[in-house]
């Protein structure tokens, strides 16, 4: 190991000593239908993103391909290395709407990853990836897929909140891409589920609707995975949570199947 990266790492620790990871997590379970009446009367998810349907056009923008430090994202030798190495990063204009940088959480290694947008307001306020209402669900939906969120990892395709929870814009997404194939370099999912359209548009470099994606068995690289609906639309449109628990039940099915 070079001296600049044993720096690196020794800062990674003392980072992590000083600001910790929080490690609270909803409870309970996420039953697939949920009565309509109950479902209805529910407000409006503070942390919803957009609609479902439409396109996200992918690219990888100027600010990736002209920052000189990406490079060593990619010989990271572990996460808390990584997260020094992004840094307080300021390489989009989301950096300087933001109260947190929300970088993920989770097990590394892990069988299984969550990909969503975005983060939404309270991930924003609490530095931690899906806390909101739709964190509440997505960690029902775990649960009820036998698995806690300390087992998986959880992530989103831009790390800084777009404001008003827009669509993150191309340039972001190209300047946080990177460390987010880094993440999954260093995780090693066998199955990565993506949340939502933009999730999955990014990751499959595609403008097809949601409702076309969700379901169907994809590759990121040499990863297998499995759009499905966002949380916060799930919110929104509760008639959807039976066939978001059909997507799972296919991604437990494949966890299930002898690896190697």
């Amino acid at each position: 190991m070079s001296d600049e990266l044993r720096e690196l790492v020794g800062a990674a620790r003392t980072f992590l000593q000083v600001h910790g990871r929080g490690r609270h997590f909803a409870t309970g379970d996420w039953e697939p239908k949920v009565p309509r009446e109950r479902a209805e009367a529910a407000p409006p998810a503070p942390d919803a993103g957009a609609p479902e349907e439409g396109p996200f056009v992918h690219a990888a923008g100027p600010v990736a391909a002209e920052d000189p430090s990406l490079a060593s994202l990619a010989s990271a030798p572990d996460m808390e290395t990584l997260r020094v190495l992004w840094g307080e990063c300021a390489r989009c204009p989301l950096s300087a709407g933001r109260n947190h940088l929300v970088f993920g959480e989770g097990a590394v290694p892990a069988d299984l990853m969550f990909v969503g947008e975005g983060p939404g307001e309270q991930e924003d306020l609490q530095g931690r990836p899906f806390v909101g209402r739709a964190g509440e669900l997505l960690t029902k939906m775990i649960e009820a897929m036998g698995l806690t969120r300390e087992r998986v990892f959880i992530a989103n395709v831009v790390k800084c909140r777009p404001p008003g929870n827009r669509d993150p814009e191309p340039g972001e997404v190209g300047a946080c891409l990177p460390v987010l194939r880094a993440q999954i370099r260093l995780i090693r999912p066998r199955v990565i589920v993506s949340l939502g359209r933009v999730s999955a548009q990014t990751l499959l470099e595609t403008s097809a609707p949601i409702s076309r994606l969700r379901g169907q068995w994809q590759r990121f690289g040499d990863v297998e995975l499995l759009p499905t609906f966002h949380p916060a639309y799930l919110l929104r449109s509760p008639e959807k949570k039976k066939e978001a628990w059909q997507d799972l039940q296919r991604v437990m099915e494949r966890l299930r199947e002898p690896h190697g």
